[in-house]
């Protein structure tokens, strides 16, 4: 992430740039599949659609690579990067300043004294979905008491970590 794309986020222009990458990419994707010919690559929009998701895999490298399913979800040449990107990462940490530190301490995913260095996602962050099928039995939020029935169409605010398998499953999508 450079500086522009911090300007752009405080801005407001990231959410209206990703809908017109994501209507581009659409259109690109239903021309492709319709014409005759092989067309030529849309580079810039590409490359903004592969920055996010780098964006997203840098954010939580080490815990990716920590976590069997997550490797699992990743394409091929995702996880080449991810592996290149941390040991990468790695060696400039260990070069720039990790080296001067005892042995015992030079891990990046250290989980002394009960805490881990491992920066994992915020899974109770709430996400905007819309359920794709009716949900006979209620939808409960983990340490509340609260529930609540969900209907095909319908949106819904709430935290990640309750409606995951949802979304996996397919029978709920993010907003």
């Amino acid at each position: 992430m450079d500086i522009e794309d911090i300007l752009a986020e405080a801005g407001g222009q990231s959410a209206a740039q990703e809908t017109s990458d994501l209507q581009a990419l659409v259109r690109a994707w239903i021309t492709e599949r319709s014409a005759p010919e092989i067309l030529p690559w849309p580079d810039s929009l590409m490359e903004r659609v592969l920055r996010r998701i780098n964006q997203q895999i840098d954010k939580h490298a080490l815990y990716i690579l920590k976590t069997a399913s997550l490797c699992s979800r990743l394409s091929l040449s995702e996880l080449q990067y991810v592996k290149t990107h941390q040991s990468i990462l790695e060696a400039h940490y260990h070069s720039s300043f990790l080296s001067q530190f005892p042995t015992s301490l030079q891990k990046l995913d250290d989980t002394a004294g009960g805490i881990s260095m491992v920066e994992q996602p915020d899974v109770d962050k709430a996400v905007f979905l819309r359920a794709l099928r009716h949900f006979d039995t209620p939808v409960f939020v983990e340490g509340t008491d609260m529930g609540f029935q969900m209907r095909k169409g319908d949106i819904y605010v709430v935290r990640w970590s309750a409606i995951r398998e949802m979304v996996l499953d397919g029978d709920a999508e993010l907003l």
